[in-house]
């Protein structure tokens, strides 16, 4: 750029390049900054915005019944029996309440401290920000036993709210059509909302939340349905999710209180696994980064558990050094706190920062698990007896690693010798695919880009971290492979005997699980997310774990050849080439990776300009949870149950 463009450029520079975005229009313009994404999140973040406002008319103590409904033509209906949104004039903006809280950012009820105590959604934009990016939306307000209407398209009101007619109920009725002119992504899955649906019935005891998928039937012509309801909240909602595992202590320790002004409702259950699942809300919000209330949660935990082990003298006759994750080992439990005026922070603002919050929990979880301890002396001992064999587990952990690492003839700075590692030292360019078997991974070491692409072959199926102590996956040849070749170190804040996984020097920003396109890939998938969601969940948390997605066909006819990632694709090419007959075409079925030559590899499956890749997310920590523990667990009919209800296809051997 020349002196005189520059000077140009600066002079053009005026108020007129200043762009002020006007109301929704700002929405529409910059979508991810209000929901979070475009892409699949986003479009079921819509959802979930308007059953937040009937949450808060059921939280107000006016509305005890939400009916959510996925339309044939993908359009959700959200229906409550609360008060109805206010239609009568609104003297500041010179129009209809309605019409104020359906088009104006940032209005509704939830900002009167008179109307609602406290209110849940993340965003706080509410359904003003769903209207902006829905195509079509129409309001319906059953108040004061009329029916009044108003309808809009991309934000913008199509006529003044009008009564349509009598009703003989109260409440709200949403009814959008997502704009696939800004999401990625417009089909709704039944799972995704169900799984939130189900949440939100817990979290709200006594309120009944349907979910109707009308673009499913079964034999019988019903509509595909289920009714979310709980009369025990948080405490059957633990049971819910340790209902794969065996129960440490039948009890559910549970709490409901308020200190400080700060509702507390807690649930406590413990299994005889190895893993600590805790699971925090905030005004329904899963905060997934933890904050204020888990600190207060864990301090209890550890205070409490501590010194009644001192009391009875069972540290001193186990002559072990007990830290604060061995009392949360096998521990199951579920807090959910309702704050005023939260303070979210974090990477995806779903941290709490109230510090006042902490205090509150500490004091109300110490005081429950203290009255529990005193008055069940047989179940707190079996509680005491597994936080040490947790404890003694952790040192056999450590010595472990440790042993591994002097086996290292680089003094634990070592690579596993069958990784054939990328030249480039940059995290962020890098790669690294876990390779299923020897003879993909040598197709997949030839045909990669050396610069950026690290493979390591796995032997086989890698150890069901799921149902094994924490230590002995230190003990496993593949699973140290992948934690060395990775650069993840276990402990942080100079305590080598913690469980939580140091990603400071990770290696390879892209961690991609290539396996073949069959059951045995499908398990050797789940067994190697199974090992990152229990052991370093933080490389999911910050988007570094993915699966590649290799094709299952090739079809040709003639000069034309296409490979086909589903069997979907394949009859789609069979249309279009073959006018719906196989006569003339040519397909090739892909048993495995190791059929394909490198060429090919790197065409179909580790091409950056070409790959199709499936990020990994936790997208609700409790329902992964409860997954993970039910697929890789030892109870076989909820598994049995899951397969048949979720395969595409199964090949279940007799």
């Amino acid at each position: 750029m020349t002196e005189e463009e520059k000077i140009n450029g600066e002079n053009n520079y005026s108020a007129s390049n200043i762009q002020v975005l006007e109301g929704l229009e700002a929405v529409r313009k910059r979508p991810a900054m209000y929901i979070g994404d475009i892409s699949e999140k986003g479009l079921h973040h819509l959802v979930y915005e308007v059953v937040d406002n009937s949450i808060d008319e059921a939280l107000a103590g006016y509305c005890d019944h939400i009916e959510v409904t996925i339309n044939e033509d993908n359009s959700i209906t959200v229906q409550d029996n609360g008060r109805g949104i206010p239609v009568d004039y609104h003297e500041k903006e010179k129009k209809s309440a309605l019409e104020v809280v359906m088009t104006v950012l940032h209005a509704g009820g939830k900002f009167d401290k008179g109307s609602y105590k406290v209110s849940g959604g993340l965003h706080g934009v509410g359904v003003s920000c769903v209207n902006a990016l829905s195509k079509h939306m129409t309001t319906q307000v059953f108040r004061n036993g009329k029916i009044f209407q108003q309808e809009y398209s991309c934000g913008h009101p199509l006529y003044s709210v009008k009564e349509v007619g009598m009703a003989e109920i109260s409440g709200t009725k949403q009814t959008f059509w997502p704009d696939e002119s800004i999401f990625t992504v417009t089909e709704y899955k039944y799972d995704i909302l169900e799984a939130r649906m189900r949440e939100l019935a817990y979290l709200n005891k006594g309120i009944t939340i349907s979910l109707t998928d009308r673009r499913q039937k079964d034999e019988e012509g019903n509509f595909k349905k289920e009714v979310f309801h709980s009369d025990e909240g948080v405490k059957e909602f633990v049971r819910f999710l340790n209902r794969n595992n065996d129960s440490l202590i039948d009890d559910v320790i549970y709490l409901n209180t308020e200190k400080n002004g700060t509702p507390i409702e807690c649930a406590i259950m413990y299994n005889t696994g190895y893993r600590e699942s805790l699971h925090s809300y905030v005004n329904n919000i899963n905060t997934i980064e933890g904050g204020t209330h888990e600190a207060g949660f864990r301090s209890a935990l550890t205070r409490v558990l501590k010194k009644y082990a001192e009391d009875i003298k069972a540290l001193e006759k186990a002559k072990v050094e007990i830290s604060g994750e061995d009392f949360r080992e096998g521990l199951i439990a579920v807090i959910s706190v309702k704050v005023a005026e939260p303070q979210f922070e974090g990477q995806t603002k779903t941290k709490l920062g109230n510090s006042e919050v902490s205090g509150a929990v500490n004091q109300a979880v110490g005081e429950a698990l203290t009255y529990y301890l005193e008055e069940h002396p047989k179940e707190a001992k079996q509680i005491v007896d597994k936080v040490i064999l947790a404890a003694t587990a952790r040192i056999a952990a450590r010595k472990a690693r440790e042993s591994v690492q002097r086996k290292s003839p680089m003094g634990g700075g070592g690579l596993p010798g069958k990784l054939a590692d990328c030249s480039s030292r940059n995290p962020e360019e890098c790669e690294l695919f876990l390779v299923e078997g020897d003879s993909a991974g040598g197709s997949a070491k030839q045909g990669r880009s050396r610069a950026t692409q690290a493979i390591l072959p796995l032997r086989g199926k890698i150890l069901n971290v799921e149902k094994a102590m924490w230590h002995k996956a230190f003990e496993s040849d593949e699973v140290n492979n992948i934690i060395t070749a990775l650069g993840v170190r276990f402990g942080v804040d100079g305590d080598d005997d913690s469980k939580k996984a140091n990603i400071d020097k990770l290696r390879y920003h892209k961690v991609v699980i290539m396996t073949d396109a069959d059951v045995d890939g499908s398990h050797i998938d789940t067994l190697i997310m199974t090992l990152f969601y229990r052991y370093m969940p933080e490389i999911i948390e910050n988007g570094h774990l993915y699966i590649a997605n290799p094709p299952l066909y090739k079809c040709s006819k003639g000069k034309i050849s296409e490979y086909c990632y589903t069997e979907e694709a394949r009859q789609e090419f069979i249309r279009k080439y073959g006018d719906g007959q196989e006569n003339g075409i040519h397909t090739q079925r892909y048993k495995g990776l190791g059929e394909m030559n490198p060429e090919q590899l790197w065409e179909t499956t580790m091409n950056p300009e070409t790959r199709i890749l499936k990020q990994v997310t936790i997208e609700n920590a409790a329902n992964v949870d409860y997954i993970f523990s039910m697929l890789m667990g030892d109870d076989v009919g909820p598994r049995r149950e899951f397969i048949e209800k979720n395969a595409t296809y199964a090949n279940i051997d007799a």
